[in-house]
Protein backbone atom coordinates (compact mmCIF):
# COMPACT_ATOMS: atom_id res chain seq x y z
CA UNK A 1 0.00 0.00 0.00
CA UNK A 2 1.30 3.30 -0.87
CA UNK A 3 2.34 5.82 1.35
CA UNK A 4 -0.37 8.23 0.65
CA UNK A 5 -3.05 5.69 0.65
CA UNK A 6 -2.02 4.47 4.48
CA UNK A 7 -5.38 5.68 6.59
CA UNK A 8 -4.25 6.82 9.69
CA UNK A 9 -6.01 4.11 12.07
CA UNK A 10 -7.37 5.14 15.46
CA UNK A 11 -5.73 4.15 19.08
CA UNK A 12 -8.61 0.93 19.10
CA UNK A 13 -7.83 0.13 15.26
CA UNK A 14 -4.02 0.10 16.49
CA UNK A 15 -4.60 -2.40 19.23
CA UNK A 16 -6.45 -4.66 16.28
CA UNK A 17 -3.21 -4.30 14.05
CA UNK A 18 -0.83 -5.20 16.78
CA UNK A 19 -2.69 -8.68 17.62
CA UNK A 20 -3.28 -9.42 14.30
CA UNK A 21 0.65 -8.38 13.30
CA UNK A 22 2.19 -10.75 15.99
CA UNK A 23 -0.60 -13.28 15.72
CA UNK A 24 -1.71 -13.51 12.04
CA UNK A 25 -4.82 -13.51 10.79
CA UNK A 26 -7.68 -14.28 12.79
CA UNK A 27 -11.39 -14.29 13.99
CA UNK A 28 -13.06 -11.67 15.75
CA UNK A 29 -13.48 -13.93 18.70
CA UNK A 30 -9.30 -14.84 18.78
CA UNK A 31 -9.22 -10.83 18.35
CA UNK A 32 -11.49 -9.78 21.24
CA UNK A 33 -10.23 -12.46 23.94
CA UNK A 34 -6.59 -11.08 23.01
CA UNK A 35 -7.94 -7.59 23.34
CA UNK A 36 -10.03 -8.86 26.82
CA UNK A 37 -5.90 -9.71 28.63
CA UNK A 38 -5.73 -6.29 29.05
CA UNK A 39 -9.14 -4.57 29.32
CA UNK A 40 -12.25 -5.38 29.04
CA UNK A 41 -13.79 -4.49 25.69
CA UNK A 42 -17.22 -6.77 24.47
CA UNK A 43 -17.37 -8.55 21.52
CA UNK A 44 -19.96 -6.45 19.82
CA UNK A 45 -17.38 -3.23 19.98
CA UNK A 46 -14.81 -5.39 18.62
CA UNK A 47 -16.84 -6.95 15.96
CA UNK A 48 -18.06 -3.05 14.87
CA UNK A 49 -14.35 -1.67 15.37
CA UNK A 50 -13.28 -4.91 12.75
CA UNK A 51 -16.12 -4.39 10.11
CA UNK A 52 -15.15 -0.20 10.11
CA UNK A 53 -11.67 -1.45 9.37
CA UNK A 54 -12.68 -3.59 6.62
CA UNK A 55 -14.90 -0.67 5.38
CA UNK A 56 -11.83 1.31 5.47
CA UNK A 57 -10.09 -1.30 3.70
CA UNK A 58 -7.40 -1.59 6.29
CA UNK A 59 -8.08 -5.19 6.99
CA UNK A 60 -9.69 -7.84 4.68
CA UNK A 61 -11.63 -10.76 5.46
CA UNK A 62 -12.08 -14.04 3.91
CA UNK A 63 -16.07 -15.18 3.87
CA UNK A 64 -15.42 -19.02 3.40
CA UNK A 65 -15.83 -20.28 6.83
CA UNK A 66 -18.59 -19.72 9.71
CA UNK A 67 -16.24 -17.11 11.42
CA UNK A 68 -14.26 -14.70 8.81
CA UNK A 69 -10.96 -14.49 9.48
CA UNK A 70 -9.39 -10.81 9.22
CA UNK A 71 -6.00 -10.05 7.64
CA UNK A 72 -4.55 -6.23 8.14
CA UNK A 73 -3.77 -4.70 4.62
CA UNK A 74 -1.15 -2.75 5.85
CA UNK A 75 2.26 -3.47 7.37
CA UNK A 76 3.40 -2.80 10.89
CA UNK A 77 6.37 -0.95 9.79
CA UNK A 78 4.89 0.79 7.33
CA UNK A 79 1.95 2.13 9.66
CA UNK A 80 4.86 2.76 12.45
CA UNK A 81 6.76 5.31 9.96
CA UNK A 82 3.76 6.80 8.64
CA UNK A 83 2.33 7.53 12.42
CA UNK A 84 6.17 8.34 13.41
CA UNK A 85 6.15 11.13 10.48
CA UNK A 86 2.74 12.58 11.32
CA UNK A 87 3.96 12.49 14.96
CA UNK A 88 7.38 14.09 13.89
CA UNK A 89 5.83 17.13 12.66
CA UNK A 90 3.04 17.53 14.61
CA UNK A 91 4.52 17.55 18.29
CA UNK A 92 8.69 18.25 17.37
CA UNK A 93 8.29 20.70 14.33
CA UNK A 94 10.32 17.79 12.31
CA UNK A 95 13.28 17.81 14.45
CA UNK A 96 14.04 14.19 14.82
CA UNK A 97 16.85 15.31 17.29
CA UNK A 98 14.34 17.17 19.63
CA UNK A 99 11.90 13.75 19.58
CA UNK A 100 15.27 11.50 20.67
CA UNK A 101 16.74 13.97 23.49
CA UNK A 102 12.80 14.52 24.94
CA UNK A 103 12.50 10.53 25.04
CA UNK A 104 15.84 10.08 26.33
CA UNK A 105 15.09 12.57 29.12
CA UNK A 106 11.85 11.15 29.93
CA UNK A 107 12.34 7.02 29.78
CA UNK A 108 15.66 5.69 31.46
CA UNK A 109 17.16 3.34 28.09
CA UNK A 110 18.68 -0.11 29.59
CA UNK A 111 22.71 -0.56 28.24
CA UNK A 112 20.71 -3.25 25.20
CA UNK A 113 18.88 -0.01 24.28
CA UNK A 114 22.19 2.10 24.69
CA UNK A 115 23.99 0.11 22.61
CA UNK A 116 21.12 -0.20 20.22
CA UNK A 117 21.15 3.34 19.61
CA UNK A 118 25.12 3.93 19.11
CA UNK A 119 25.14 0.89 16.70
CA UNK A 120 22.62 3.03 14.54
CA UNK A 121 24.23 6.31 14.99
CA UNK A 122 27.72 4.25 13.86
CA UNK A 123 25.90 3.11 11.12
CA UNK A 124 24.60 6.50 9.91
CA UNK A 125 27.74 8.21 10.11
CA UNK A 126 29.29 5.55 8.54
CA UNK A 127 27.05 6.06 5.31
CA UNK A 128 26.90 9.53 5.30
CA UNK A 129 30.93 9.69 5.52
CA UNK A 130 31.44 7.00 2.94
CA UNK A 131 32.95 7.73 -0.69
CA UNK A 132 30.47 8.68 -3.48
CA UNK A 133 30.35 5.43 -5.67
Amino acid sequence: MKKAKIPKPTVAELEVLQILWKNGPSTVRFVNDKMNEKKRVGYTTTLKIMQLMFEKKILTRDENKRSHIYHPVIKENETQKLLLERFLDSAFSGSAAKMVMQTLGNHQASKEEISQIRKLLDSIEGEKNAPDK
